[in-house]
């Protein structure tokens, strides 16, 4: 892989079954992975904006800290962190 930086670069690898050191992805842990992708793929949409929100307090909760995401999402005019949100991702930090 020569572009190793976004989540494109982990699809991308996952598509070519390799891992983005060039090693092969071992075929039970690829099977597995399209398995469950399969479920999401097929599951009913309730709507974007919940979508988008969720995604960005999983990967948010990885750069920001706890203060800084909830006002940043307040100012976007999303729903605050909810208590399990910050109990799963703030939790043991």
């Amino acid at each position: 892989m020569t572009n190793t930086q976004g989540a494109d670069a982990v699809d991308r690898a996952i598509a070519q079954g390799l891992d983005l050191d060039g090693s092969p992805i071992p075929v039970s842990k690829l099977s597995l992975y399209n398995k469950v992708m399969g479920f999401e793929a097929g599951r009913q949409r309730s709507g974007v904006t919940n979508t988008m929100r969720s995604r960005i307090v999983r990967i948010g909760a990885k750069h920001l800290a706890q203060a800084e995401l909830n006002q940043m999402l307040l100012d976007a005019e999303f729903s605050p962190l909810k208590d399990k949100e910050i109990a799963f991702y703030y939790g043991g930090k």
